[in-house]
């Protein structure tokens, strides 16, 4: 086991699956206490108890909707109330509706903004306070490759992971005196189930785009997170890390 997060307490949206579990199982086995927020229960939490618990750590788990105001006041209150205090936050939670715009319905729209967007405002908002006031801790926000470069049939989506950017370097800039550092994640193609659905010359059409030539793997950002979260990345703050293959230079 790694003790490059000892005793931090990390709390991660949509950490029941995806990056977000592999966000969530990186920090457990470097000795992070692991609060993972979703819409719902981890169907795999008793696995993760007991990863925790062979890594001499803990992890819990807590239900919101991340988009909802009220549900996230409350739940940031008992959270803190409960762990004291709050290391690191990754704001994780997303979601897609692609479709051309001309056809996008309003509610699409909205709720891609919602839940990848408004949530990081809000779950910032509440536990940045906390941050400021014992005077440390890092907030990594999950963006994307398209955020930064754009991607036909996801405007809402690219418009959220696009805001993530603004929203990281004006709180990075707001906080860090406080030594709250504020950095985001720009994903590239990463191996899920979402892509494996796809045909196999689809697959390699993309991958003809990434010089590396192949997907990434969720645990290459849970990695990230790690150095975001951890005392190896003190000095940075305000800034955003590509992680896809050299898609996007």
């Amino acid at each position: 086991m790694s003790e490059l997060l000892k005793g931090k307490k990390l709390l991660v949206t949509g950490g029941s699956r995806g990056i977000g579990k592999a966000i969530a199982t990186k920090a457990i086995e470097n000795g992070a206490i692991v609060y993972n927020l979703d819409l719902g229960v981890d169907p795999d939490m008793e696995n993760m108890k007991k990863l925790a618990a062979d890594n001499g750590t803990e992890i819990y788990g807590y239900t919101a909707d991340v988009s909802n105001e009220e549900q996230v006041v409350s739940v940031c209150k008992e959270i803190l109330e409960h762990a004291g205090s709050i290391d690191i936050l990754v704001n994780n939670a997303g979601i897609t509706r692609d479709g051309l715009m001309m056809r996008m319905k309003t509610q699409d729209w909205d709720d891609v903004i919602n839940i990848n967007l408004k949530s990081a405002f809000l779950m910032s908002r509440e536990i940045s306070r906390a941050m400021m006031k014992q005077r440390s801790g890092s907030i990594i926000n999950m963006s994307s490759v398209v955020g930064v470069q754009g991607n036909a049939g996801q405007t809402n989506y690219c418009a959220s992971k696009a805001g993530l950017l603004g929203l990281t370097k004006a709180l990075a800039k707001e906080i860090g005196s406080r030594s709250v550092r504020v950095n985001a994640i720009a994903p590239g193609f990463i191996s899920s189930p979402m892509t494996d659905k796809l045909s196999e010359e689809v697959q390699n059409n993309y991958k003809a785009a990434i010089p590396l030539g192949v997907f990434g793997e969720a645990d290459d950002i849970a990695n990230a997170v790690l150095f975001l979260a951890s005392d190896m990345s003190k000095y940075v703050t305000g800034q955003v890390l590509g992680i896809n293959g050299g898609l996007n230079m």
